[in-house]
């Protein structure tokens, strides 16, 4: 009897045939030969950059590639877990896998800052940097600039001292630039200039009171890193950990990101980094263009090249126009964006009145999209600045139709937030005089100079939960700060595990919380939202690292969220909107003033950053993209002339030359021909003048 043939299993597919011929090169680079040269991949607007990248993951780790040897640098903590899910995808489609596989670990995979914190923690009794500090946000470094500025006495000169927060920022793009605090003042902040020596007197106060509290701010994390790598033998321990390091968006990379990719690997081997030139528009964030344009002459061997020119997101006639205004760059990596969707419909250039006008005109087209069965979270009003929108965002709540509006108020930013987050911050570094300043203030009776005396105690004190239990504040009453001794030494005790930490902290907090605000149920939810964050974190470390480094984007009563509503629109600069796309974009004051902004054309640096950031507005539209261009708009606080209405021209990024790429609308009215005069209407003319003048008799 003839034995009946096992059935045949079906061919596992090879992820690599779903990529396009360049998406396959940049894939496959250096896997035959062993060559792992620099790449570097131009990755155009909508062309599968991200898919491409969870590719070449995927394809390294399938050769032999050990995941725990990979580091991959991202922007976003977001971005990492996106690529780690994408790499688990295609591995479980290439190895047939079940839905319930579980993807390899990629335990190096983060941003640039978090990646940081953790090798200067391993790193921290090699450089003499305590391996128990922590890390101040952006509101709590400001805070400490603020406390050294009145310390030192610039609060009082007689002529106005920079605020903390531009202090910060000076100190900022000092050290992200790497550039001189003379420099920086010239270019960035020239109204700070007369303060240059004051300046650098509080620059070495702050730098000096962070190292005695045990604390780094957010560009120490990059700093430290960087300095470190400039010794020869850690450099090469670091280095020596990865065998491939990939670095996603490295077109926003600034000065000290690129030193420390060049310290890990002088040669280049095993680097890749994907980015646009075209989407550089960061600068203000000390992000630099050169990093990605030079990077082929970075390395000691040259970088190979690779351009991602086939786009997936949007139609030709939009590539079409986003190509010409982009062609005319200065200086670019040279791509052509093509697709395979052609459209008659050819984006739209609108020319409206006024602010008023624009407004109008763009709730009559998302209403009229919305009514043709496009949803309106498939729609996006896009803007240089974020008070540009104030008119549209009137005409929308007048007219009921929901949105939300990217560049609110951070998570991190809400008082009750930052409460908790300054308890578990205090107990983890009692040196850290800024949590332990707006802790103890907490307490009902306890001020500013009660809380100075608690810290001044603990300054060097071995066991913080003694002197806090011992602290005996005249204005509080016994019973008030008993309850928060005690939380604190629970929080202290060596035995606790993580995530008690943040249950004990909040159960305490909750009568402050009662006590402190009227909506204190709204922000109950906040609590309990970041109580559910922190449970999937590992440790209290890792959880304050990681939220501060990468906060969630808004709190639950105050991010614009329409609760009762399903569907909603979005309104967002364009800076918040790269990397994603609708179907429908509206860009507003496609003018000069705004695009590009008269603050930013000082330089043809600057001005070609503009260029660029029109271009990433243009190419988050799909299907649909309008560029309004009203004649007369309002100018909120430019420089010594006040608000303003101006009168506006398109902007100069779109010559006459390339109207042809555009629709311009609202198309005039067709005129026909004049009827012929009728003389006895020149007899039945109504004398309106003189039956005013005789009101008056």
């Amino acid at each position: 009897m003839t034995p009946t043939p096992a059935p045949s299993q079906p061919a596992t597919p090879d992820p690599l045939d779903e990529l396009n011929t360049a998406q396959r090169d940049a894939v496959e680079h250096g896997i035959a030969d062993g060559m792992h040269t620099p790449l570097l991949v131009i990755a155009g607007a909508g062309s599968g950059k991200t898919n491409t990248l969870a590719h070449r993951v995927v394809h390294l780790i399938r050769n032999g590639a050990d995941p725990q040897r990979m580091l991959l640098l991202t922007f976003s903590r977001r971005a990492a877990m996106e690529m780690e899910r994408r790499v688990g995808s295609v591995l479980q489609r290439a190895l047939g896998m079940r839905s319930g596989y579980a993807p390899p670990s990629l335990p190096w995979a983060g941003t640039f800052h978090s990646i940081g914190a953790r090798l200067l923690r391993d790193c921290a009794p090699r450089i003499g940097l305590s391996d128990t500090f922590t890390i101040l946000d952006r509101g709590d470094a400001e805070d400490m600039i603020g406390m050294l500025r009145h310390e030192l006495g610039f609060t009082q000169s007689k002529t106005r001292f920079p605020l903390k927060g531009t202090c910060l920022s000076v100190y900022s793009r000092v050290v992200n630039s790497q550039a001189s605090l003379a420099d920086v003042l010239k270019s960035s902040f020239p109204w700070c200039a007369q303060w240059e020596d004051q300046l650098k007197q509080l620059f070495r106060a702050y730098i000096l009171a962070k190292q005695d509290q045990h604390v780094l701010d957010y560009d120490d994390l990059l700093l430290y890193w960087a300095e470190m790598m400039g010794d020869a033998e850690i450099a090469r321990d670091v280095g020596n950990r990865f065998d491939y390091v990939l670095v996603d968006e490295y077109q926003d990379t600034n000065v000290l990101q690129a030193k420390v990719l060049l310290a890990m690997k002088p040669t280049g081997q095993g680097v890749t980094v994907v980015g646009d030139d075209a989407q550089s528009i960061y600068s203000f964030r000390a992000a630099t263009v050169r990093n990605i344009l030079d990077f082929p002459q970075h390395f000691s061997q040259p970088a190979r090249v690779i351009t991602l020119d086939r786009n997936y997101r949007s139609t030709q006639s939009i590539l079409d126009a986003s190509n010409a205004v982009i062609g005319l760059a200065r200086e670019r990596f040279a791509k052509n964006l093509w697709t395979d969707r052609p459209s008659p419909q050819r984006p739209a250039l609108v020319t409206v009145s006024d602010d008023a006008g624009q407004a109008r005109w763009i709730a009559d087209q998302v209403l009229a999209n919305r009514e043709a069965g496009a949803t309106l979270k498939s729609q996006a009003v896009l803007f240089r600045t974020s008070s540009h929108s104030a008119a549209v965002e009137l005409e929308l709540t007048r007219r009921n139709i929901p949105f939300v509006k990217f560049g609110g108020l951070k998570f991190l930013e809400a008082a009750h937030i930052k409460d908790v987050l300054a308890v578990l911050r205090f107990a983890h570094n009692p040196q850290s005089r800024i949590a332990g300043f707006r802790v103890a203030q907490l307490i009902p009776g306890i001020g500013p100079a009660t809380a100075g005396k608690l810290m001044d105690t603990l300054m060097g004190s071995r066991e913080s939960s003694e002197v806090v239990s011992a602290f005996k504040p005249a204005g509080a009453s016994a019973e008030d700060w008993a309850a928060f001794a005690a939380c604190y030494a629970q929080l202290r005790a060596p035995g606790l595990s993580w995530p008690a930490d943040i249950d004990l902290t909040i159960g305490w907090y909750g009568a402050q919380l009662e006590r402190l605000y009227d909506d204190h149920a709204v922000r109950r939810a906040d609590l309990d939202q970041l109580a559910r964050i922190a449970a999937s974190y590992g440790t209290r470390e890792r959880f304050l690292t990681e939220l501060t480094l990468d906060p969630p984007d808004a709190t639950s009563d105050e991010s614009g969220v329409p609760l009762r509503d399903e569907d909603y629109m979005i309104l967002s600069t364009i800076h918040s909107a790269k990397g994603q796309e609708w179907k429908a974009v509206y860009v507003l004051n496609v003018v000069d003033g705004c695009i590009p902004s008269d603050m930013a054309t000082g330089s043809s640096e600057e001005i070609e950053e503009e260029r660029r950031l029109l271009y990433v507005a243009m190419t988050r539209a799909k299907e649909q993209l309008q560029l309004v261009v009203p004649q007369r708009f309002y100018v909120h606080q430019q420089s010594a002339m006040g608000d303003r209405h101006v009168y506006g021209s398109r902007t100069r990024f779109i010559p006459d030359s390339m109207l042809a790429q555009f629709e311009l609308l609202p198309k005039p009215p067709a005129l026909g021909p004049l009827p012929p005069a009728d003389p006895a209407l020149a007899e039945k003319r109504i004398d309106i003048a003189s039956r005013i003048r005789s009101i008056w008799q």
